[in-house]
């Protein structure tokens, strides 16, 4: 077996077919098939099952995905592993943020880090924490920023801080920010992400416990998406951020506080069974006195420490 059969794998089955992976690293298709048709031979089991529309990884090619694409992560690091050895840090990260925190964080934390680990290349992906998470697991990203509501078990995390949720409804009249009832809030007209989503799993663990069907009259997975859909005035939703200043945003009202109070953890994340590089150890430490920094300094509403006993 060849490390190109492992690259050649991970490509098809990221691509979700022979063609766009041929296109996407400029390998004539024949040759990419006769590539995994030798890494089938070699194997002894099917890797791919072909559909209509091209590939699916068979469970025997899952298992081969998530290892090659640890392999060649590996890989990819060990040049700056070894360079690093003996003096600074030096190598690539991929660093993800969940998208809430990114809009706070991501404009100021690169050149920050660059500054201070001039020889480290952060690569930075932002998305839902949900997502960030199963990217940690599958070894597509070494470290992430994300909220947590419950603490998975494999993972090493450091707890940064406690933010509350915030209800905001661009239907109600701009007035001073007041609190709401979950009672409340469950029958307004409501517009959430999906049901997969962090915050929205929250809210509906709490609405089920206090017996509560909420209104639910849209969904939408992206920060933008929500805001958009909530300034076409059909309901309010819920942020884990209370930030927004309607002198600055004049689609949305001041933030009401949810009472009884909702929070979420923010943490930084890594593989718990993995070996970290020094660049890795570099950027961790980086990014936590980053973000406490930028937490102290900021005033977040809703933000507070943490507190072993409210976890």
């Amino acid at each position: 077996m060849q490390l190109r059969h492992l690259r050649y794998f991970v490509k098809v089955v990221e691509a979700g077919s022979f063609s766009r992976a041929a296109a996407t690293i400029h390998v004539a298709q024949p040759a990419l098939s006769q590539q995994i048709a030798e890494l089938e031979e070699l194997l002894g089991v099917t890797l791919l099952q072909r559909h209509a529309r091209g590939v699916r990884p068979t469970p025997a090619g899952e298992v081969l995905y998530r290892e090659a694409v640890a392999i060649l992560r590996q890989i990819e690091q060990l040049p700056g592993i070894v360079r690093s050895t003996g003096g600074e840090p030096e190598g690539a990260v991929e660093l993800g943020l969940s998208s809430t925190l990114a809009a706070l964080l991501q404009g100021s934390f690169i050149p920050f880090c660059r500054e201070a680990l001039p020889n480290v290349v952060v690569k930075l992906r932002v998305s839902d924490s949900e997502s960030l998470k199963v990217s940690l697991t599958s070894h597509k990203l070494d470290l992430a920023l994300v909220f947590e509501d419950e603490f998975s078990a494999g993972f090493g995390r450091i707890l940064l801080f406690r933010q509350r949720l915030f209800y905001f409804d661009a239907t109600a009249p701009a007035v001073p920010a007041r609190s709401i009832s979950l009672a409340d809030l469950a029958a307004r007209p409501l517009v959430l992400p999906g049901t997969s989503n962090l915050v929205r799993r929250l809210l509906d663990r709490r609405f089920e416990e206090l017996g509560l069907v909420p209104n639910v009259v849209s969904e939408g997975d992206q920060l933008g998406t929500l805001l958009s859909i909530l300034a076409s005035g059909i309901g309010g939703t819920v942020l884990p951020s209370g930030r927004w200043d309607p002198a600055e945003d004049r689609t949305l009202p001041p933030p009401r506080l949810i009472e009884p109070p909702l929070f979420l953890t923010a943490s930084i994340l890594w593989l718990a069974d993995a070996a970290p590089s020094r660049a890795l150890d570099a950027v961790r430490r980086t990014l936590h006195d980053f973000a406490l920094k930028h937490v102290r300094s900021s005033a977040m509403p809703g933000q507070e420490g943490i507190d072993p006993s409210k976890l």
